[in-house]
């Protein structure tokens, strides 16, 4: 319906074009000085997806992107914004950015969300596929997120600073029952098909009730990406420690670090681009299930919990105290705005690091199309197929990382 008032706007502008032409014989008009370049660039996105759990979602979210101060060699910060809501009743609002200050003296990145959460409970551990489809169940929550973080230059690309998170999980449903592979729920009979968050061992009585994780700690980062959202060549190192505990009003005492390695380089031509992550997190403490470390992708994920490193395996399907996890992404320029990718991964979590064997790997991997939207800051629309445990598609404003 929209081909018809964009097809008359341009016939519009070209006779307009054409009327304007200088006569032959008239006096040439005076040049107008050519228009400044757009330093801040404003994308809306629809979103739409649909999950078993959730039905169909639909809602709005927007990009801002652009430079702060005429230094051409600040890279672009940007910040997000989305809201979306399911027909059964779920949503999200959130606020993310990324922010380089001019001449990058300063790196402030965090995000505000809040959601109204049903996800699949899958329990514990590193456990076959075939196992955690036998504890399937609904969770119902809702979670609120601050995760702040401000770093000040150090050395050319790299920044030291504090980061705080709060976490706040509360309003968990009753519901009973387990779930099937069609997303049907198995009528509880007996106490093998209770909901298996009230059933699961590694939870005590505690973590089924509303809790608090609040934390703060050192971050450092060697970022020497050229472009944030869509790096092309470059490497970035994130390394955090996070402290949580009662001093800063947490219910749970426990300690998490981080590594974040990337690394981004053209290969064979400008047009093909190699990405490569690893990423690790463990724990030291007394965790509670939302703490821990998790092994797959969401809708968009969060800077705290990176849930875009395994596309294809539900959201948090397998978790623990410990994850080691990498992938790789190959990213070819096809022709216009268009580019392809494909990529892999494979990742394993742990009660410690000692448990972990060759066979216990899980893999995913895919392939996906970009649209580069602002070419200027390459911010790309990207659009995935991945197969794993739980294949499915997914949807997101930038690269996955």
């Amino acid at each position: 319906m929209r081909i018809f008032p964009l097809l008359l706007a341009g016939l519009l502008t070209i006779a307009l074009g054409a009327s304007a032409q200088t006569p032959p014989g008239d006096p040439p008009l005076a040049v107008k000085p050519p228009k400044t370049p757009k330093r801040i660039t404003i994308l809306p996105v629809p979103v739409l997806f649909y999950q078993q759990e959730t039905g169909a979602g639909y809602g709005l979210g927007g990009l801002l992107s652009g430079r702060l101060g005429t230094d051409t060699l600040t890279r672009a910060s940007n910040a997000r914004v989305q809201f979306w809501t399911t027909q059964k009743s779920q949503s999200l609002i959130q606020f993310v950015h990324t922010i380089y200050s001019p001449g990058e003296k300063y790196y402030l990145n965090g995000e505000i969300s809040s959601y109204k959460n049903r996800l699949y409970y899958f329990g514990i551990g590193n456990d076959a596929p075939a196992v955690t489809n036998d504890h399937r169940s609904f969770l119902d929550f809702q979670l609120f997120i601050i995760n702040q973080r401000v770093q000040k230059s150090i050395a050319r690309n790299q920044f030291l600073g504090l980061q705080y998170r709060l976490s706040r999980v509360y309003n968990l449903s009753q519901a009973q029952g387990r779930i099937n592979d069609d997303g049907d729920a198995i009528p509880p009979t007996n106490t093998a098909t209770q909901n298996y968050f009230y059933q699961d061992p590694r939870l005590d009585q505690r973590q089924r009730l509303n809790f608090s994780l609040s934390g703060i700690g050192p971050v450092y980062t060697l970022d020497s990406r050229d472009v944030a959202l869509a790096a092309s060549k470059g490497n970035l190192l994130d390394l955090q420690v996070m402290f949580n505990g009662g001093f800063v009003g947490s219910d749970y005492n426990f300690v998490r670090y981080q590594v974040d390695a990337r690394h981004y380089q053209r290969i064979f031509s400008d047009k093909t681009i190699l990405a490569l992550q690893f990423l690790g997190q463990f724990h030291s403490g007394n965790v509670p299930w939302y703490g821990l470390a998790g092994i797959g992708a969401n809708l968009g994920g969060t800077l705290y919990d990176n849930a875009n490193i395994m596309r294809g395996i539900y959201e948090q399907r397998f978790r623990d105290r410990q994850l080691v996890s990498a992938q790789a992404e190959l990213r070819q320029h096809l022709f216009w705005r268009l580019d392809g990718a494909a990529f892999i991964g494979a990742g394993q979590v742990g009660y410690n690091l000692k448990d972990y064997t060759l066979d216990g790997l899980h893999a995913a991997g895919g392939a996906g199309v970009r649209f580069n939207f602002i070419r200027r800051d390459r911010v790309n629309l990207r659009f995935d197929y991945a197969f794993g445990t739980d294949p499915g598609f997914y949807f997101a404003i930038g690269e996955a990382f």
